[in-house]
């Protein structure tokens, strides 16, 4: 669906996109994970055909993205859409669908995005969130072979986004492509099957979700305690009753804590989450570059007493 190799793209001085390579086959979710700037609207707009690579080479459909004939079998919802704010949300939707062989019904693609009560509505009148979800439906008005999602969620109530999520996978499991960007880590978690994290234009990380979680080796052991003896964790974080502790080993922190005699209760083993996984990745990559300061998670050299938070 999607090739890329040796893509770069510069404005100015600015590198956006640094020699990536990248394949996307037939009927897979990818999701696209990054710091602010880090390239990955830059790599939808390469792909999009919105813009051309300075160097290397980009191709949609085996041919190059600004071609009519490859855009033609693409959705796409930029992170920023321009609405005519005059136009009623079913008149927006008819007149994308006429540029498409073989739409799928106005009222079906309402329905399927929770736009049917606001098919009347002046889309100027819409909420942001409004706005949102039909920026989105948009996407899948023409049937197309590949959905590029950007930030497709943003500005949503948790019940809009996982009423989204359930339409994204609907086209999934009908064979669909995706590729999509998101700040809800846990969007990229429910949802996709192989991961690509970017940062500085570069490539990080590239696999399924049990190989980016593989960043993070150590394990966390949670338990509520009124109190704990040392029982050799790489890291401990206490918050009241509360104990996290990460451990390369859990099975043997485990039978130190039995051992030891301290009542206990609510244990819970799991290994490392996709945020801690990324923000993992994009540390060692900081430290590499020296350019930021270390973060404190997992796997890094810097304690910390809470678990950070990516930025949303």
């Amino acid at each position: 669906m999607v090739r890329l190799a040796g893509a770069t793209r510069r404005y100015g001085d600015v590198t956006a996109l640094d020699g990536v390579t990248l394949d996307v086959p037939a009927g897979q979710l990818l999701g696209l994970l990054g710091p602010n700037g880090a390239g990955k609207s830059t790599l939808l707009q390469l792909v999009s055909g919105l813009r051309r690579p300075t160097s290397g080479v980009v191709e949609l459909f085996g041919r190059p993205p600004w071609e009519p004939a490859a855009r033609a079998g693409l959705g796409m919802t930029p992170q920023e859409t321009g609405l005519p704010p005059t136009l009623r949300v079913r008149e927006v939707v008819d007149v994308v669908a006429g540029h498409f062989p073989d739409p799928v019904p106005t009222a079906e693609v309402l329905e399927r995005f929770g736009l049917g009560d606001l098919a009347r509505r002046q889309t100027g009148g819409l909420s942001g969130g409004q706005k949102r979800r039909l920026a989105v439906a948009l996407a899948f008005v023409g049937r197309p072979r590949l959905a590029l999602l950007d930030e497709p969620t943003t500005g949503l109530d948790v019940d809009a986004r996982h009423d989204l999520w359930d339409a994204v996978r609907a086209y999934h499991r009908d064979g669909g492509t995706v590729v999509l960007t998101s700040h809800y880590l846990e969007e990229v978690e429910a949802l996709a099957e192989r991961v690509v994290v970017v940062d500085r234009g570069r490539v990080l990380v590239d696999g399924s979700l049990e190989e980016v979680r593989s960043a993070v080796p150590a394990r966390r052991v949670r338990v509520r305690a009124a109190a704990l003896p040392d029982l050799g964790a790489d890291r401990a974080l206490v918050d009241g009753d509360r104990h996290e502790l990460w451990t390369s080993d859990a099975d043997a922190l485990v039978r130190r804590l039995v051992g030891s005699g301290a009542p206990f209760a609510d244990l819970e083993v799991a290994s490392a989450s996709l945020e801690e996984a990324f923000l993992a990745v994009t540390a060692a990559a900081d430290d590499r570059s020296g350019s930021r300061s270390a973060t404190g998670v997992p796997g890094t050299s810097t304690p910390t007493t809470s678990t950070p938070e990516v930025a949303r």
